[in-house]
């Protein structure tokens, strides 16, 4: 996976993510973490998450907003409560979060440094780095206030960070990944994302080391003399170098500024894919699955589209809306919540990982299995509209549970028999 990935247009959202969620976020979360370090290892997870498309699409499988920059802190702040009680295990740690808890990274780095023997005061300095080249060496109007750190127990990390331009209402999150880094200040981002906002200063640019190198030699030879008649200079008309050959554009995720899930926002032929494949396949593949009480067809779609994010390529990722459906958005876009449905997801894949510990692979092998079969159907298969399916899922939202930040949903047909609402209303 090239360490540059892409970038993404993030609306900035306010708001708390609820108890009821983020508690499930987190178990979730730690448990898709579990089954990529079983089948792929920690450095393959450290690639996704330095990965812009995958980082969106794994917070819109959790039931965040699928679109919005409240993902960055939710997913982190999820993994990092969900990841805790498993960094023995894992060998895996979060450090940071966003405002104070960011300004604690570099000591939480030298804590975890002290008890598994990287260097904490290595990574602890590279911490402060990473911020001070997002903040002051890339000068792009977007003011940092979020700081997470992933890191191994070998030393191996990604930071995933984000800025916000109050005034634009759009937030920028950057990706770094120590996997092939080779220096601080010139190129070292997985990725940036964020919409373009004009013309910014960026220091870290390949084609901007004379600059970096001429603004040191400025301070230590000449004084700030020097820099005032170098600006005098530029503003007489003194002809300016030309710049290199621009790099090679990136893929650019946009994050578009409406709140529902539009058609426009799902590729239908892989949403078809995932639902034949829960239907045609599942009584075959998942017999063992499905002889978990309360699990049905509707989270064996879930399941679906939890293994595309466990197992899927990152083209794959280029719709994160999707990933949505499984199970919606805690501002019921595109439908509430569905907790039970959420909840059997969890407890099914975290059957098959704590099985697959102890050497039976068998449900672990299922959902893979069911990722090779969407990819396979896809294409081949048409099934409903993404507004039928979300129809569908409004109709039955009482029944599995539907909650948002606004409540519970509530089964208006079986409201409406009841005898005592309609004499309510009669009344």
């Amino acid at each position: 996976m090239a360490r540059r990935s892409g970038s993404a247009d993030l609306p900035l959202h306010h708001g708390r993510v609820p108890g009821w969620l983020g508690q499930r976020m987190s178990r979730l979360g730690a448990v898709i973490c579990e089954a990529i370090i079983h089948h792929y290892g920690r450095e393959e997870l450290l690639r996704r998450l330095a990965h812009p498309f995958w980082f969106q699409s794994f917070g819109a499988v959790m039931g965040m907003d699928w679109h919005s920059s409240g993902i960055t802190t939710s997913v982190i702040g999820a993994l990092k409560r969900g990841l805790a009680p498993l960094s023995g295990e894992l060998g895996l740690h979060v450090c940071g979060g966003r405002g104070r808890h960011s300004r604690q990274t570099p000591f939480e780095l030298q804590q975890i440094g002290a008890r598994t023997g990287f260097d904490g005061d290595a990574l602890a300095k590279a911490s402060r780095l990473v911020a001070k080249v997002d903040s002051a060496a890339v000068q792009d109007g977007f003011d940092l206030y979020l700081h997470g750190f992933f890191v191994t127990d070998d030393g191996q990390w990604v930071v995933v960070q984000q800025g916000m331009n109050g005034d634009g209402g759009i937030a920028r999150r950057y990706h770094w990944q120590s996997e092939g880094l080779g220096s601080f200040v010139e190129a070292p981002h997985a990725a940036i994302d964020g919409e373009s906002q004009g013309r910014i200063i960026n220091l870290t640019d390949a084609r901007a080391a004379p600059s970096r190198d001429g603004q040191v030699a400025i301070l230590r030879d000449v004084g700030p003399d020097a820099i005032v008649r170098e600006y005098t200079a530029l503003e007489r008309g003194r002809a300016v170098p030309a710049l290199s050959p621009a790099q090679l554009a990136l893929p650019h995720l946009v994050m578009p500024a409406h709140h529902a899930v539009r058609p426009k926002d799902v590729l239908a032929r892989r949403l078809h894919g995932a639902l034949a494949a829960a239907a045609d396949r599942a009584p075959h593949d998942f017999s063992e699955l499905l002889l978990v009480p309360g699990v049905g067809a509707r989270t064996v779609r879930s399941l679906a589209m939890v293994a595309e994010v466990v197992h899927g390529a990152p083209y794959r990722f280029s719709d994160p809306a999707r990933f949505s459906l499984a199970h919606g958005g805690k501002d019921r876009q595109p439908f509430a919540v569905p907790t039970k449905i959420y909840d059997q997801t969890i407890s099914v894949l975290k059957s098959a990982v704590e099985r697959a510990k102890l050497g039976q692979d068998d449900r672990l092998a299922a959902i893979a299995r069911l990722d090779r079969e969407s990819r396979r159907l896809e294409g081949l298969v048409e099934g409903p509209s993404l507004e039928e399916y979300v129809r569908e899922e409004w109709r039955r939202s009482a029944e599995y549970g539907g909650r948002s930040v606004f409540g519970w949903e509530r089964d208006e047909l079986a409201d409406s028999n009841e005898p005592s609402k309609q004499a309510t209303r009669a009344n």
